[in-house]
């Protein structure tokens, strides 16, 4: 399948509106060099970016980052996002997300809150994130219930905590969660600095994928869970983001669009600014947005595939970290010539848990 013929509009918009954030959790997937994250766009920029996501046809926003309550200016944009006809969805840590804070959002538009918890006590949990959060967290739910919204509890799931799904579980029926998503780490940004030290072995995969199937038949009747196997454990991989440049595109907080959070860091890969570039133009017409979409950039094994226009050739930022090279086929296809990179990596997994080693030692906090 050609570029030409996946020119469709985008449905999603993840609008990173800021890298600040009053965590340091080890999995962070934003860019280790924050410093060169400092420029935001201003609301009135934001709002225009906005304004022209929704005439190019999406139609849910998430606003995320870092944490995008740090954004003083979040109930405007907002209730710009419903005055244009955005469903939108708030991605936060929940520090600081008060009842008068939300009372504001609610009043603006806010549809939707999706709330990170670290892990299902609160001393493990405040451990993972570098600070004192989780009762924070904790309040910021009852505030989000009071408040009438749908609430979605997200957990990243590692080494440190994937076997406790059952009691993730719990902790989201007692928060009055209506979701949970239970998503392994993607090792991009700080996550990938401490992969090492993040990457669960086989068997400790297994027990959290059972335990989650146990949580969904127990608590099926009150809460969707959603859980997602780490890429590193499949023997095909998924779709990122759907399709590169099919369904979903990022903005981050200087206005950099991309298709993916991570693609920035594809070597030679021009990136488009909306203060230079409308967006629609960036979404069909941009070099970044069209070369890897669609099938016709794929190498073999891809190139001959049945399965190429179901997981488009996988995880192109994958592909670099993992080979040094974005228009490789994802080595986690057990069809990838370079598959071994992967079976290795889990093979390091399981002798990490199996004894003591440099594996084991303290993880880098996102800083």
């Amino acid at each position: 399948m050609s570029a030409e013929a996946e020119m469709r509009p985008p449905i999603g918009l993840l609008a990173e509106l800021s890298y600040r954030c009053p965590l340091h959790c080890p999995y962070c997937s934003n860019p280790v060099a924050l410093g060169d994250h400092r420029r935001e766009l201003t609301g009135e920029q934001w709002c225009r970016v906005l304004t022209e996501a929704r005439e190019l046809g999406v139609l849910q926003l998430h606003l995320s980052g870092g944490e995008p309550l740090t954004r003083r200016d979040l109930p405007e944009l907002v209730r710009h996002a419903r005055r244009v006809g955005l469903y939108s969805n708030l991605v936060t840590s929940g520090v600081g997300l008060t009842d008068r804070r939300l009372a504001a959002l609610v009043e603006a538009g806010l549809d939707h809150v999706q709330l990170s918890v670290q892990d299902s006590a609160a001393e493990r949990s405040d451990r993972i994130a570098g600070t004192r959060s989780f009762e924070r967290k904790r309040a910021a739910a009852r505030a989000v219930k009071r408040a009438g919204l749908p609430l979605t509890v997200n957990v990243v799931l590692h080494r440190h905590n994937a076997d406790r799904v059952a009691e993730l579980a719990e902790l989201a029926v007692r928060w009055g969660a209506d979701r949970l998503e239970l998503a392994h780490t993607q090792y991009y940004g700080w996550a990938a600095l401490n992969q090492a030290r993040l990457l669960p072995a086989r068997e400790q995969v297994e027990r959290s994928r059972a335990a989650a199937r146990d949580a969904a038949e127990r608590h099926g009747d009150r809460l969707g869970i959603v859980y997602v196997v780490p890429d590193l454990y499949e023997d095909r991989p998924k779709p990122c983001m759907h399709g590169w440049g099919r369904r979903h595109l990022v903005v981050r907080p200087n206005g950099d669009v991309l298709p993916c959070t991570a693609a920035g860091e594809i070597p030679g890969l021009p990136i488009e600014n909306v203060l230079g570039t409308p967006l629609a133009e960036i979404w069909f017409s941009s070099e970044s947005f069209n070369r890897f979409r669609g099938t016709d950039w794929m190498p073999d094994p891809c190139r001959g595939c049945p399965l190429r226009e179901v997981d488009f050739g996988g995880c192109r930022c994958q592909a670099l970290r993992l080979l040094g090279d974005a228009s490789a086929t994802d080595p986690v296809c057990a069809l990838s010539p370079h598959h071994s990179v992967v079976t290795r990596l889990v093979e390091q997994a399981q002798a990490a848990q199996a004894g003591p080693d440099a594996a084991s030692g303290p993880m880098v906090p996102r800083r």
